[in-house]
């Protein structure tokens, strides 16, 4: 007889079966089927990663957001660029989760399980990469941190800050080019917020596209 466990393993190349999470683990992010216990598996391998938790967030009905919670090796502490950079080149960009969390210890059950309703918040845990924050200069500045901090569900936003670093993905990226189409009546190719995914870098674009039709005095006000 054959008894469903509920675990997701595969078959590798020397014919070796990989374990590779649970099945009802199995999420719906942005269109996509994700099965979280793949992006635990393929944190875990970081050479600074003892363990890894990986959950989503309901941000709203049509937001979720994927969360990684980690437990450093104790030698050295990754930080969240580390760690996305490293992801990106084993999982599909809509795997990689939005944020990373930094733990001292996980959770657990009277079992001894990992107690996934006891992870703590996004903004009560230890962040993974401490941020020097460069606040906004300009009011080009300005409205797009105010953007930012309106998609992205987050506070205290630096010039230097990358939109996807914090949680920002293709969909929340559509959306900041219709908010600065609107604001800044310029037609700002979706290409510029992943090739320069700061708001110092966007507010440079923006200021470029508006000197070819803004009067200089009107541009001087600007910056």
């Amino acid at each position: 007889r054959l008894y469903k466990t509920g675990d997701l393993a595969r078959y590798r190349a020397d014919s070796n079966i990989e374990f590779l999470g649970r099945i009802d683990q199995q999420v719906k992010v942005r269109g996509y089927r994700i099965e979280l216990g793949e992006i635990e598996v393929a944190l875990a391998r970081h050479e600074s990663v003892r363990i890894a938790v990986v959950t989503v967030r309901q941000e709203s009905p049509t937001d979720t957001r994927i969360i990684a919670y980690v437990v450093p090796d104790g030698a050295s502490v990754p930080t969240a660029g580390d760690l996305r950079t490293f992801l990106l080149q084993k999982l599909p960009d809509y795997m990689v989760p939005s944020a990373f969390v930094l733990l001292r210890k996980l959770p657990l059950t009277p079992n001894g399980k990992v107690d996934r309703k006891a992870l703590p918040s996004v903004d009560q845990a230890l962040s993974v990469e401490p941020r020097s924050v460069v606040a906004p200069r300009t009011p080009v500045e300005l409205a797009l941190a105010k953007f930012w901090c309106e998609l992205l569900k987050i506070t205290n936003m630096g010039v230097h800050d990358n939109f996807f670093e914090l949680g920002g993905h293709s969909l929340l990226a559509t959306q900041l080019v219709s908010r600065i189409r609107r604001e800044f009546n310029v037609e700002l190719p979706l290409r510029n917020v992943f090739e320069g995914p700061t708001i110092e870098s966007l507010a440079l674009s923006i200021l470029e596209s508006q000197t070819r039709t803004t009067d200089p005095d009107e541009l001087e006000k600007m910056l």
